[in-house]
């Protein structure tokens, strides 16, 4: 475990940083270059170049891993959420930062959110553009992430995300483009939570989840949930083509809210009879998906506010946690 600890280090905060990787860590070898390579800066050097700003804050470093984020699933959360609570566990450690690839980061916060207590902060961060780059904005949003970790009223809130100077609820957090640091993370149906920069933290409300535990138990043995991505004239076909086998679990990224053609609909409740849970989401960037009168006969769930990413994550550990009363399944849906 790496650590840097600034003088007079017994009146600040002691922050675990959890690596692991994306472009917060990554390099161009230009500083005009557009392809660059995620995860090629260790927890080492990078605690290194944080040191040289003097934050009020005792950082130690684990690595976790140090790659894309398009690459991170199961084994990844597994470990990372191990590391997670055993800092949670740990009296010396104030609050957790991670770092961590923007193609994904919002349904690791969201994983995380449902399965650990909100006791202690923890922040997910990442950035648009790598290290090397002009512009970078991974060491200031790492810098505000380091602020918002070391606040206790940080607390009682689960996991949010920092970036662009914004703090956003894991729930509500979502990537909405591809380029650039200009509000790259919005967060639906709620805003901002708050904004931060290396100088000021103003909070926008008081914590909602104050001594709140753990929602659900993590589980090594996620089950696979596919997305299936609507389209016009999309056949019934598709259903059977993307489902594993012994299907549990499949979310529709609907047109609109959350609709599909009559054919595929069909299929799905022929496979819902055989135990499929069915969530209807939306392809449609914000809104909600509400639940329509066909939904009662046919066994299907509404995704609520949570996009299919989200929807995808939420159904994984409800399956997980042996939830299959689709009453209940639309309540956890409902209150996220």
């Amino acid at each position: 475990m790496s650590e840097k600890t600034p003088a007079h280090s017994a009146y600040f905060p002691k922050i675990r940083v959890l690596a692991t990787g994306g472009t917060i860590a990554g390099m161009a070898g230009s500083a005009t270059r557009h392809e660059y390579r995620p995860g090629q800066i260790g927890i080492d050097d990078w605690l290194e170049r944080v040191a040289e700003f003097g934050l009020a804050a005792h950082l130690s470093g684990v690595q976790i891993a140090n790659i894309g984020s398009e690459d991170i699933g199961p084994p990844v959360w597994s470990a990372l959420h191990s590391a997670i609570g055993d800092a949670m566990a740990d009296d010396d450690v104030d609050g957790i930062v991670i770092t961590h690839g923007t193609d994904t980061a919002e349904e690791t916060a969201f994983l995380l959110d449902l399965t650990l207590p909100a006791t202690k902060p923890v922040v997910i961060v990442g950035a648009m553009r790598p290290a090397d780059a002009v512009g970078s904005d991974g060491m200031r949003n790492f810098v505000n992430a380091v602020r918002v970790a070391s606040d206790p009223e940080a607390s009682g809130r689960g996991v949010v995300l920092v970036m662009g100077d914004r703090i956003l609820a894991a729930r509500d957090a979502r990537k909405v483009r591809t380029r650039g640091t200009d509000d790259a993370f919005r967060g639906f149906p709620r805003g901002s939570i708050g904004l931060v920069t290396p100088a000021a933290l103003e909070w926008f409300g008081r914590p909602w989840r104050e001594g709140e535990g753990a929602r659900y138990a993590y589980s090594e043995a996620m089950p696979e949930v596919p997305i299936l991505y609507m389209g016009a004239g999309m056949t019934a076909e598709l259903v059977d083509r993307i489902l594993p086998e012994n299907p549990r679990g499949i979310v529709i990224a609907g047109v609109g809210e959350g609709n599909m053609p009559d054919a595929v609909r069909e299929r799905l409740i022929a496979h819902r009879k055989n135990g499929l849970i069915v969530v209807r989401a939306s392809r449609v960037d914000e809104g909600l998906v509400d639940r329509e009168p066909e939904d009662d006969p046919n066994g299907f769930v509404a995704a609520r506010a949570l996009n299919p990413q989200k929807s995808r994550v939420l159904l994984m550990v409800l399956i997980a946690n042996k939830e299959g009363d689709l009453n209940r399944v639309q309540a956890a849906f409902d209150n996220p």
